[in-house]
Order: C-alpha cells, then structure tokens, then sequence
C-alpha cells in the first residue's frame, strides 16, 4: 500500500483554520446563552407549541386533512364510479344492494314465479322478474334449480360489459347447517 504524504503548505492551511481564533467571525444576531442552563424564551415557545401539536394529535383535534380537490385515496374508485348518478338510496328493497338481501324461497303464482327475499332491514320481500334493486334487476327466477340471477350494473373500466349476472341459489338445511 502506498501512504500518501501531506505537504507542508496543506498542513499549515489546516492548522491556521483551526487554531486561529479571527478566523471565523462570530453571529452578532445570535443570542447568549441563558444564565444556569435555563431554556431561551423562543426555547420554550417552540417547546410549547410542539407539547400542544402532540396533545392536540392525540386527542383527535389536531389532525386534519385537505384534500384540496384531489381524491380520497382510500376509497376505491369502481365504487365511485358505481355511485355516480345514483344519487341516495330510496326506502325498501329498491335501495340495497344484491349482496344485502338473502333468498329465502322462491313461490308459484300462476305461471310466473315470486322470489322471496330476506332485506338488510330483516323484512321480507316478494319480487319477481324485472324487479329492481338498487344496483341491479332480475332477470330470471328458476324454482327447479332454486336460484335467482341478477343482473348487476357495473362501472368498472376494465370491465367490456357494463353488468355481470349475479345468482342467489336456495340452500337446503342440511347445506346450511354445514
């Protein structure tokens, strides 16, 4: 290994910019430090305010958040485009969505058949083919299958249709209890 040399006129530099006390002017505008190790006066406010940031986060208060126009980035943005031009949900049956209601059973009447439906508000309800609901409709009611298909509205860009059938199918007690 080869060990590198200092010059004496690089030494001499390094020494004279430590040990030469004019060197380096001192700040006119910084302060003194206080008597006894106490805190500055701007210390002590800045100090303050970071304690009470802290409290204030803590409790809740303190943060807040601005979108400033942009997006909330945790929610997704199929439901957002699913939920454009809807607007609020009406009363009843028409205003869940194919996946709050449960099928209970599915009935005769004449020629036609009724599918019975358990609502999230735990009412029942009778609809039957071209029914809505508020993200889709029925579109066929099989009572030798036991199963109900909807067809559900879709705004998914990745999507080449704008819905997707959906089945309900009855289930027997023993499938239940399992």
């Amino acid at each position: 290994m080869s060990r590198r040399l200092l010059r004496p006129a690089s030494l001499v530099l390094g020494l004279s910019l430590v040990f030469c006390p004019g060197a380096h002017a001192e700040d006119p505008t910084a302060a003194t430090p206080p008597p006894d190790g106490a805190a500055a006066p701007q210390d002590t406010e800045t100090i303050n305010r970071i304690m009470q940031d802290n409290e204030a986060m803590l409790s809740g208060r303190g943060f807040t958040y601005d979108p400033a126009g942009r997006r909330d980035p945790f929610r997704s943005l199929v439901d957002a485009m699913n939920a454009i031009g809807r607007g609020p949900r009406p009363r009843g049956i028409a205003g869940m969505l194919i996946s709050e209601v449960d099928l209970v059973g599915i009935v005769q009447k004449g020629k036609s058949h009724l599918a019975f439906f358990n609502g999230s508000d735990n009412k029942g309800y009778f609809m039957k083919v071209g029914d809505t609901l508020y993200d889709g409709k029925i579109v066929r009611i099989d009572r030798r299958t036991g199963t109900v298909v909807f067809r559900q509205d879709i705004n998914d860009p990745r999507s080449i249709k704008p819905y997707r059938d959906v089945s309900k199918r009855l289930t027997t007690a023993e499938e239940g209890s399992l």
